[in-house]
Parts: structure tokens; C-alpha cells; sequence
């Protein structure tokens, strides 16, 4: 069994700040070990249920925050970015049994967390199909895409709602809700052991199929400058809306990512 975790670090246990998700910046070395920390728990809950095969994708900023020495023997661990439009699971592929996603976030203009955005702190607001676009959503569409079912998700607490409602029969494990600029954790421990567990339970029991794509796709980009807008909206295809806003239609989800790959 083949088993692909993508790891993001605003939903990790404890990250509260925009600091300690930056390279260099105050907190961020207590953030990524926390991140790294909770990699290993996924990847020793795939192995407790039999993944022989396990490739992490460093997913956040420029993917280049856990190393080798983190992820556990055997694993394989994709850094840095290809340009690949699959971006947070790159090289995802109808092989892999199920698909994982660790320190995901609640969306931009939500909330559910003091860290909420969506692929970039440049936007304002994503909507897919009139709803809030997250990266979880566009990451269980992405998989749905290459045939592939999202099978776990940890993060914040409205990330675990978004996927139990987007994927019926999902294993989630909140570890922590945001409240105003502050997140209320569970303790490092508890949340080690309950991606651990959630994940060996969602790879051993009845995993949720591969979820439908709509059959249109309805963009709207909200970006908090009007010449950030403007330039993107020459993008093929799209329309200008506003000062701020960008719209893009297509049939094909593969155009959606490639038309976000270049504006976002």
C-alpha cells in the first residue's frame, strides 16, 4: 500500500502567529519540529496499517521545512516545488491508496483560525462554486482528480468540519480552534498520538471513495490590491470584476490549478 501525506504547518498544534510559520522568524523552529513531530505520527499510523510506501509533501511556503532526518526510515519526503499544478500533492497518482493532509488551515476570510488564508497571503477571498475555496478543498479535488480518495486530515477545528461534510466517512483529528488571534491547543502529546491513531484507523477500516468533481468550476480570486488584479486578470480566459476581483471558468479542474499556479 501506497500512502501520500502533504503537510502544511498553519494547522499544527500550537502555531498561532504568522512568525512562527516564517523561516528565520521568532517561534518558527518550535513550530517546525512540532510540524515534523506530527509528519512522523502520520507515517507511523500508515505503517501500523500496512503503507509500505510513503511519500510527505513539505507543502508550506517554499517547501523546504522538514528534512530527511524528520520523516521516518523508508519514507520519502518531496521538498521545494516542481511548478507542477498539483502544488501541495505534487505527484500524487491513482497508485497511492489514500491521501493524508496534516497542519491544514481554515480558509481565507474565515474565523476558524488567526492563520486563515487561502494558497496566499496576496488574496483577499477564493471561492470556488460560491463557497470558500480552501487549500483542504482544493486538495481533496486534486486527489479526486487523479483517482485517488482523502482519507485523514488534521488541522484546526472548522478544516475537520470542512472534510467530514466534504468527504462522508473521513477520520479527522482536530488538534486546536481558533479563537480571535488566538488557537486553544490540545497538548503535543495528545496530538502525536491522535493522528497516530486516526490514521492507522482510516487505512485499516472502510476508507471513503473518491469524492465527485462538479461538472463546471466557477472561480472568483479576491486579491487585496487592484494592480495584483488587474495583471491577472490577462490570464486566458479570465475577466476583470471589480478592482479586486478576478473571475475564471472551466470544465476540466486540471485548468483551475494551472489558472491558480499563475495568479495566485
Amino acid at each position: 500500500m501506497k500512502v501520500y501525506i502533504s503537510a502544511d504547518i498553519e494547522g499544527v498544534t500550537g502555531v498561532t502567529h504568522w512568525d512562527e510559520t516564517d523561516i528565520g522568524k521568532p517561534g518558527y523552529e518550535a513550530a517546525r519540529c512540532q510540524l515534523a513531530a506530527e509528519v512522523r505520527a502520520a507515517c507511523a499510523g500508515a505503517a501500523a496499517a500496512g503503507a509500505q510506501e510513503i511519500l510527505v509533501k513539505d507543502a508550506h511556503d517554499t517547501g523546504r521545512n522538514l528534512t530527511p532526518s524528520d520523516i521516518p526510515p523508508g519514507a520519502r519526503l518531496l521538498r521545494g516545488w516542481t511548478g507542477n499544478p498539483l502544488a501541495m500533492v505534487e505527484e500524487l497518482a491513482p497508485s497511492f491508496a489514500g491521501l493524508l493532509l496534516v497542519g491544514y488551515h481554515a480558509p481565507a476570510g474565515s474565523p476558524g483560525s488567526p492563520l486563515a488564508h487561502s494558497l496566499s497571503t496576496r488574496l483577499h477571498a477564493l471561492e470556488l462554486n460560491g463557497e470558500p475555496a480552501s487549500e483542504l478543498r482544493l486538495a481533496a479535488y486534486s486527489a479526486a482528480y487523479v483517482g485517488v480518495p482523502l482519507v485523514f486530515v488534521s488541522g484546526d477545528e472548522e478544516t475537520c468540519r470542512e472534510a467530514e461534510a466534504l468527504c462522508p466517512g473521513i477520520a479527522t483529528f482536530a488538534v486546536k480552534r481558533g479563537v480571535g488571534g488566538a488557537t486553544v491547543s490540545v497538548d503535543a502529546e495528545r496530538a502525536m498520538a491522535g493522528i497516530r491513531d486516526g490514521v492507522a484507523a482510516a487505512l485499516t477500516g472502510t476508507r471513503p471513495g473518491v469524492i465527485a468533481l462538479p461538472e463546471r468550476f466557477a472561480v472568483e480570486v479576491v486579491f487585496r490590491d487592484g494592480p495584483a488584479a488587474y495583471r491577472a486578470s490577462f490570464y486566458p480566459r479570465a475577466s476583470l470584476r471589480g478592482a479586486q476581483t478576478v473571475a475564471f471558468e472551466a470544465t476540466d479542474f486540471l485548468e483551475v490549478l494551472r489558472f491558480l499556479l499563475f495568479v495566485a
